[in-house]
């Protein structure tokens, strides 16, 4: 009997893979990963764009607003000297003048500073060309609903209510000087009158307002009412009256205080 046995190292040995050809492909990360790269830039691009048009519309407007509104305050801070023109209805005329001539045409020069913000409206009447009237300072303050004059000759303070029918308001008042200045409205106007009675004094001048206390302070001042509403005047009694004329609208006001 023939006993047969095999080499073990040849029996373990593996047997030899046949060649191929092997082409290596990168993965699918690797071969998208550039076009992602691109469209990630033109999206950044394309917001700092966006972004950077933003910051300029906005500066534009923020720099618009700020030039108007630069252009507001000095045409508010701005002191304006104005003359006007009026006729007087009691003018009476001579022997031999002709209607519209200078003869009975006054001339009326004052400065005035208008406050929009505070609602403020700023006036000074100088010693005007004619003997009949005071120059005079004054307030009118829309926040208060006041009025103050300040009678420059007796040195004296006169408050009464405001009176919206004859004082613009401060926006439309400073439309008109800017008209006046320009030349686009030469102004020639009327006189309206206006009589005033001394009612009582005033002693606590702070309540009135940071304006009319700056003007007033220091000096006697005296409440006002209008001569329709003051009871047991006679029209033809005699009174100690102060004429002040001004303007802060398109017409002439003669302002009469009489002490009661």
């Amino acid at each position: 009997m023939v006993k047969v046995t095999f080499n073990s190292s040849l029996a373990q040995k593996e047997p030899k893979k046949p060649c191929s050809d092997e082409v290596l492909i990168p993965a699918d990360t690797d071969v998208e990963e550039g076009p992602q790269v691109y469209r990630r830039q033109s999206w950044m691009w394309c917001w700092c764009m966006c972004l950077g048009l933003g910051l300029m519309v906005s500066g534009v407007v923020v720099g618009g607003a700020y030039l108007y509104r630069s252009y507001v305050q000095a045409q508010e801070g701005q002191l304006f000297i104005c003359g006007v023109d009026y006729h007087e209805e009691d003018y009476m005329m001579e022997e031999g003048e002709e209607e519209g001539t200078a003869a009975h045409i006054r001339h009326l020069q004052e400065s005035i500073r208008v406050l929009e913000e505070e609602g403020v409206e700023l006036i000074s009447v100088p010693v005007p060309e004619f003997s009949d009237s005071d120059p005079a300072d004054i307030v009118h303050d829309f926040n208060k609903r006041l009025t103050a004059y300040l009678d420059l000759t007796l040195n004296k303070c006169y408050v009464i209510p405001l009176n919206t029918s004859i004082v613009m308001p401060p926006k439309d008042l400073l439309e008109l000087l800017v008209n006046i200045k320009a030349r686009t409205y030469l102004p020639q106007s009327y006189l309206v009158h206006e009589q005033m009675m001394v009612t009582e004094r005033l002693d606590n001048v702070e309540e009135l307002g940071y304006f009319i206390y700056s003007l007033c302070r220091g000096r006697d001042t005296y409440k006002l009412e209008r001569r329709a509403t003051v009871l047991g005047i006679q029209k033809r009694q005699a009174l100690d009256c102060r004429k002040i004329r001004h303007f802060e609208n398109k017409f002439v006001v003669e302002t009469v205080v009489c002490m009661g």
